[in-house]
């Protein structure tokens, strides 16, 4: 059984602020799964499906970002499970809009969520899929920025990121944390500057090879008979 937990604050106020990322991931997955009206338990809403043939629980804490540990600790008990078949969601202002980056292990990193997750379970290494909402302009206060909403333009590369973080979590499910993270932790746009690098890398090369073979001296000459000496007997 896997556990997979999306952050956010509750209610029609936060609907489609920064800091919900997590629980639109949970709500791309159950639209996936078709899973029906969510139960309230936990002190969180939650669904069961089934992903790739693992039974997976689609849980979200209604306590509030801060206090998302209670649920967490809550399902994580009631299902006995190891932590290593944990997942938490949560938006991350460290990485650049719409980034992912799954990780093993580690500290909060200034998340709130998750620093309650950490301290409510007295462990760090469960798994965590982070999505990049950027810092703040210089003029605004971080709460303020986190509870605000992403405008039209950001909207639509975080749309595509939520969708990629729902395609992480199934890879998570399926192949484990290695090839989810070596799948979609790298920079699409540096990977797509290093394609093309190679592409021009290996055309050049092709180049210098036809250049260095016409350029190559003709060793097949072709002997003519009257030159050839020819001896009497």
């Amino acid at each position: 059984m896997k556990l997979i937990v999306g952050l956010g604050n509750p209610g029609r106020k936060y609907e489609g602020t920064r800091h919900n990322v997590g629980f639109q991931v949970i709500a791309e997955l159950a639209k996936r799964y078709d899973v029906g009206r969510p139960k309230s338990k936990f002190n969180a809403e939650l669904v069961e499906t089934n992903i790739d043939k693992e039974k997976s629980v689609l849980l979200c804490p209604l306590t509030f970002m801060n206090l998302s540990g209670q649920s967490v600790r809550a399902a994580v008990d009631f299902y006995k499970l190891s932590l290593d078949d944990l997942l938490i969601i949560c938006d991350d202002i460290n990485l650049p809009l719409a980034r992912l980056r799954l990780r093993q292990s580690g500290s909060a990193g200034g998340q709130n969520g998750l620093g309650d997750i950490i301290d409510r379970l007295g462990d760090q290494k469960f798994c965590r899929l982070r999505i990049g909402i950027d810092r703040p302009p210089p003029e605004w206060e971080t709460p303020k920025y986190v509870l605000g909403r992403f405008n039209a333009e950001e909207q639509v590369a975080i749309e595509k990121s939520l969708k990629l973080a729902a395609d992480a979590v199934e890879v998570w499910i399926k192949l484990g944390i290695q090839k989810a993270m070596s799948q979609f932790n790298p920079d699409p746009e540096e990977a797509r500057r290093r394609a093309q690098r190679k592409l021009e890398a290996d055309k050049k090369r092709a180049e210098a090879q036809i250049q260095a073979s016409a350029d190559k001296p003709d060793t097949d000459v072709e002997t003519n008979d009257s030159d050839t000496p020819h001896h009497n007997n």
